[in-house]
């Protein structure tokens, strides 16, 4: 005999136990979606690619900036031009770089192949030249 639980028989409590279930995972599936940075940022770019590139232009530019800067050279009395930690900042500057194109150089791979794959896939149907 089934048991019951309140006014509710078991059919009617495996029914609602599924729609529980079902909205759970709409809800888990909405989180993911607000979760995921990656996308969104595809997205914007896509809709809107001038603030980006706007923004790619101005860090590019402050990092020049940055790196280019002069910087106070000492002179001792003696003539000898004293360089203050610049072999230091040189390193951790390149290391830097090289951590940085590790990291972004998959993703402009894929950019460039994902835009001019077209071109490179396309073969000529006549060779040209002489």
């Amino acid at each position: 005999m089934a048991k019951r639980s309140g006014n509710k028989s078991d059919a009617e409590l495996k029914l609602e136990i599924e729609r529980s279930r079902e909205e759970l995972a709409r809800r888990l599936e909405r989180v993911r979606e607000e979760a995921d940075l990656r996308r969104k940022i595809r997205r914007s770019v896509r809709r809107e690619p001038v603030p980006w590139i706007i923004g790619a232009i101005a860090v590019g530019l402050l990092v020049t900036a940055v790196m280019t800067r002069k910087r106070k050279v000492i002179v001792d009395a003696k003539g000898g031009i004293k360089p203050k930690r610049a072999l230091l900042e040189a390193g951790f500057v390149l290391g830097a770089l090289r951590i940085a194109a590790g990291l972004v150089k998959p993703v402009v791979v894929k950019f460039v192949e994902k835009k001019f794959g077209n071109y490179m896939g396309r073969e000529r149907s006549e060779p040209k030249g002489f």
